[in-house]
């Protein structure tokens, strides 16, 4: 066996094993959670925590060593990020326009995600101030503080699509505002920390900042106007048979999606917002939609996200924040993102009309922020926007702000109405 053949055997037995162990554990984890009345992507997210130097490598570090290496290796890096520009395609297949057409959820969604990034933003920028001298000393204050103010607006919409779906909530006029919403604060969110890093790295301009609005703009247009026909087309030349995609127009969905990732990756805007704009193009598309998530969504989940919530645990050290000074600064970043949220959603829902009780269903689920948060924060640990200390007080921000979604939807979804799913009754 030659040296190189020899290396590769030796790499896929290293990532197979990351992949049972991630896998497994997040399965475990899943499965408490939902018995335990949580929607069960947070049990993933913890078992990804856990993994890391937080409790299996704190207690085991050789063997967390021996098993995972001292950083993530590039295969797990590109499996999960393939894993989440497939399961946007699926939050975007899971899109529902109907009500929209209403006038007053178009204007709650435009108040409302105004509401929701702008008043945590703001809140972001002061944290960052304040704490810049103490928390990031090395770090530009400016830069340091933006990122901040992107960390807590974001919302997580793949994670919202989740729960969501696991509440019953996908086409409801509830949880379309929500995600309508969270789909463009993510947008604005991703296009603010493309700002932050092009001025970080004394790249920015006017110019460039109106080529990429201008670009994505013209890849809006494509996408109506040449995809959407496009994609009737494909659906009517390759039909579903016996309930199934064949193969033919799963393969050209995938490159479809992949290629939709590479524009928006271009654009600035980062890759995986190219699976949920191609997903967009399959929503009406019911049986297409129905099969897909059964043929492949299933596999998504199971096999991709948990890699990802690993890789971010493994980045993360709960046990460091020991001091009273870290508790405290980590209690101002908790009451700043849960504050900052909930309640400018609330009133921004009030002020459209909706009534108290959906006022606090929408911000409890603009409050969910997990994985794109997770996502982002990986993205400012890597730039050297945040030091590692930070990066952990936003990991435990994300998680919580999550975690807190559960009991709030149980409490609150009855109250307007709502018949729980099976299994998820308070």
């Amino acid at each position: 066996m030659s040296a190189s053949v020899h290396q590769t055997e030796n790499l896929l037995f290293a990532i197979l094993l990351q992949v049972i162990v991630m896998i497994g554990a997040a399965r475990l984890g899943n499965t408490l959670l939902r018995r335990l009345g949580q929607p069960g992507v947070v049990g993933e997210i913890m078992a990804g925590l856990l993994l890391g130097p937080s409790l299996f490598g704190h207690f085991f570090p050789q063997t967390s060593l021996a098993l995972f290496g001292a950083q993530a290796s590039t295969p797990i890096v590109i499996i999960s990020q393939i894993g989440l520009i497939l399961l946007m395609f699926q939050i975007g297949m899971d899109f529902e326009f109907g009500h929209l057409r209403n006038v007053r959820n178009r204007g709650a969604v435009a108040v409302i995600t105004l509401a929701s990034i702008g008043v945590p933003f703001a809140l972001g920028l002061w944290f960052g101030r304040a704490s810049a001298a103490a928390l990031a000393p090395g770090i530009d204050p400016l830069v340091y503080s933006l990122f901040c103010g992107v960390g807590l607006a974001i919302t997580a919409v793949p994670i919202l699509g989740r729960i969501l779906r696991e509440y019953g909530l996908t086409r409801t006029e509830v949880g379309v505002v929500a995600i309508s919403a969270a789909a463009v604060n993510d947008v604005i969110g991703w296009v603010l920390l493309a700002g932050v890093y092009a001025y970080a790295t004394a790249r920015f301009s006017g110019t460039r900042i109106a080529l990429q609005l201008g670009g994505l703009a013209l890849f809006i247009a494509v996408l109506w106007f040449v995809l959407r026909p496009l994609v009737r087309r494909l659906i009517a030349v390759f039909p579903l048979r016996d309930g199934e995609v064949p193969p033919n127009l799963m393969a050209i969905v995938i490159c479809l999606m992949f290629a939709t990732g590479i524009c928006t990756y271009r654009l600035g805007i980062f890759a995986i917002f190219g699976g949920f704009a191609a997903g967009l193009l399959f929503h009406h598309f019911e049986a297409f939609v129905t099969a897909w998530r059964r043929q492949v969504g299933q596999f998504v989940l199971v096999f991709f996200l948990p890699v990802f919530f690993t890789f971010t645990g493994l980045r993360t050290n709960v046990l460091g924040l020991s001091s009273g000074a870290d508790l405290s600064w980590l209690a101002f970043i908790l009451a700043a993102a849960i504050l900052g949220k909930i309640f400018p959603v609330y009133a921004a829902a009030r002020v459209s009309g909706f009534a108290p009780n959906q006022a606090w269903v929408l911000g409890s689920l603009m409050n969910t922020r997990a994985l794109m948060e997770l996502i982002v924060l990986n993205i400012g640990l890597d730039l050297g926007f945040i030091p590692a200390q930070v990066f952990t007080m936003l990991v435990i921000m994300a998680i919580l702000t999550t975690v807190m979604t559960g009991p709030l939807l149980k409490y609150l979804l009855p109250r307007i109405g709502h018949v729980m799913p099976v299994g998820l009754e308070a």
